[in-house]
């Protein structure tokens, strides 16, 4: 099992920047994809960005140029820094890793709210 924990979410106004963390335990050692989901409501969940192992990434077209996503490995830790955020950034931001036989595991959320 993986064991996924979130920090970083909260309130900040438009145009702010946020980071969030999402810190991995338990039989890891496979995991190869970690990354961030979100859902607003009303709103299906949309990938935000992703990171390989390898440290390969890829964005959903809302977010790049604006969000960055980065993995340190040693630490089991993927980190996504937010920047130039809009209140069409406001959801739920959960965390996800998924192991190369494509098991996943995904954290319990984080709520992030940008105002206007």
């Amino acid at each position: 099992q993986v064991q996924l924990v979130e920090s970083g979410g909260g309130l900040v106004q438009a145009g702010g920047s946020l980071r969030l963390s999402c810190a991995a335990s338990g039989t890891i050692f496979s995991i190869n994809a970690m990354g961030w989901y979100r859902q607003a409501p009303g709103k299906q969940r949309e990938l935000v960005a992703g990171i390989s192992r390898g440290g390969s990434t890829n964005y959903a077209d809302s977010v790049k140029g604006r969000f960055t996503i980065s993995r340190d490995n040693a630490k089991n830790t993927v980190y996504l820094q937010m920047n130039s955020l809009s209140p069409e950034d406001t959801a739920i931001y959960s965390c996800y890793a998924r192991r190369f036989n494509s098991a996943e595991y995904w954290g319990q959320g984080t709520q992030v709210t940008v105002s206007s």
